[in-house]
């Protein structure tokens, strides 16, 4: 199943399981009656951010929009991940690991093109979010600062805050994320 599918699939379950009409969503979402209705349709492939903006608020952690079934033991060779793009395409990430019930993280593989930057919107409250950069440079943008890190760096910090990747290099930024949602 396509993850186009999977995410209209779980986007009604959730909203339906929380007696919510779209408008009543797309009030506390941010997200437009239309687009939530075209995605519960399979109609489209939404953005990271609409993601973001869904599952904010619907209170749950983004890739719970993503679920599907994993077994105990799951190996995710490099070609399964589906692609999601940013608005303007520069910033792609692949999806690894999923929060479920029993893991309370996300695993994403990323990448920034040369000279771009994406920011994204605050995710779930008292979340975490940790980088490792694998190749490339990247400047994050937190409320507490700007971090510039290089291959083999990392940072923590808290993700339920606006913030922004930043690529001022001349090559794409690769890095991972970990997206860490506290009990």
């Amino acid at each position: 199943m396509d993850l186009g599918m999977i995410i209209s699939i779980n986007l009604k379950e959730l909203r339906q399981e929380r007696s919510l009409t779209l408008g009543q969503l797309s009030k506390i979402s941010g997200v437009s009656k239309a687009m939530l209705s075209d995605i519960e349709k399979g109609g489209g492939n939404p953005t990271i951010n609409t993601i973001w903006k869904i599952a904010n608020g619907l209170n749950v952690p983004y890739t719970r929009l993503m679920d599907g079934v994993e077994k105990e033991t799951t190996v995710v060779r490099k070609s399964e991940p589906e692609v999601q793009t940013g608005e303007s395409g520069n910033y792609r990430v692949y999806c690894y690991f999923k929060s479920t019930p029993v893991r309370n993280f996300e695993l994403f593989y990323a990448e920034l093109d040369s000279d771009s930057s994406n920011t994204s919107i605050g995710h779930s409250k008292k979340s975490q979010e940790y980088i490792y950069i694998i190749s490339g440079e990247l400047t994050v943008h937190t409320y507490t600062g700007e971090y510039a890190l290089g291959a083999g760096d990392s940072l923590m910090f808290d993700s339920s805050q606006n913030h922004a990747y930043i690529n001022r290099g001349s090559k794409t930024a690769a890095f991972m994320v970990i997206n860490f949602y506290p009990n």
